[in-house]
């Protein structure tokens, strides 16, 4: 049976090698119509401790390594570019 494979973001890296991945998907309401943002939230194992928060990661799934760890990281897709942004410039006032 083939493994699933899914893209999310990780949301949480302070546990030591397992991630909290958010997964976002969009699905209509039965009654009203309305397309409703739901979130699923996977732990990952992360053996080497390489993602952080933010990042943009792929996961498959795998056997129960824990109560909550159903997922390995497969790679990293995208880095969290938060720490890469310029500080806002603000200017001083002249004093006169």
């Amino acid at each position: 049976m083939a493994r699933r494979i899914l893209v999310g973001v990780v949301k949480s890296d302070r546990m030591d090698k397992t991630r909290r991945v958010e997964i976002e998907r969009s699905v209509r309401h039965p009654k009203y119509t309305k397309i409703v943002r739901r979130k699923t939230i996977c732990h990952v194992h992360d053996e080497n401790n390489e993602s952080k928060s933010g990042d943009k990661v792929e996961i498959e799934e795998s056997r129960p390594l824990s109560k909550l760890k159903r997922w390995n990281l497969v790679r990293i897709i995208g880095k969290n570019d938060e720490a890469g942004l310029p500080e806002p410039h603000v200017e001083a006032q002249a004093s006169q």
